[in-house]
């Protein structure tokens, strides 16, 4: 039995401060003292500094991701979505979310949050887990401008052609495995 997930714009507030935001500040906090004491304060503020311009950086690409996921419920018809990449949509579904992850351009800032905003839009998990491993394992971005640059063709199909399999089955089994646990 599936439960309805809620209309967009309708999701529940997530706490500003959890758990996960207290443990990675907390590693941060610790690894900030350590090179502070192992290389001194110089090195700790070029650090600090380095990495606030990479934040400020990487900061509106995060934004535009988040802008997107939140706007695709608004875009296409949750009817529509879950035709293609739903719960229902089968062996087809999956493929179809592969594909996707095979062809989005941008890095996890893009990826993850249009992967929640599709599952909130009607997409369920096992599509989810094909996209993000489509775009992890067999990414054409990376294949084209990085594997071919360097690895010869062969090789690059290979490992293509042995991946390709890969996110429909981690797809098919996280559809099984919710399956299973909702009877």
């Amino acid at each position: 039995m599936q439960t309805e997930s809620p209309p967009p714009g309708s999701s529940t507030p997530r706490k500003l401060i959890d758990g996960s935001l207290i443990f990675i500040t907390l590693i941060a906090v610790i690894a900030g003292v350590a090179v502070w004491i192992q290389k001194g304060s110089a090195r700790f503020w070029e650090i600090f500094a380095h990495e606030t311009w990479f934040t400020i950086a990487l900061t509106p690409k995060i934004l535009a991701g988040v802008f997107i996921a939140s706007s695709l419920p608004f875009l296409i018809s949750r009817e529509r979505i879950q035709a293609l990449i739903g719960p229902d949509s089968g062996l087809r579904g999956l493929a179809i979310a592969t594909l996707a992850g095979v062809i989005i351009p941008g890095g996890p800032s893009v990826t993850f949050p249009l992967t929640i905003g599709l599952m909130t839009a009607g997409a369920d998990l096992g599509a989810g887990v094909a996209l993000v491993s489509g775009w992890v394992l067999i990414g054409l971005n990376r294949t084209l401008i990085w594997e071919l640059s360097f690895l010869p063709p062969e090789v690059v199909a290979l490992r293509v052609a042995l991946s390709l399999p890969a996110p429909i089955i981690m797809g098919w089994a996280v559809r099984r495995f919710m399956n299973r646990g909702a009877q």
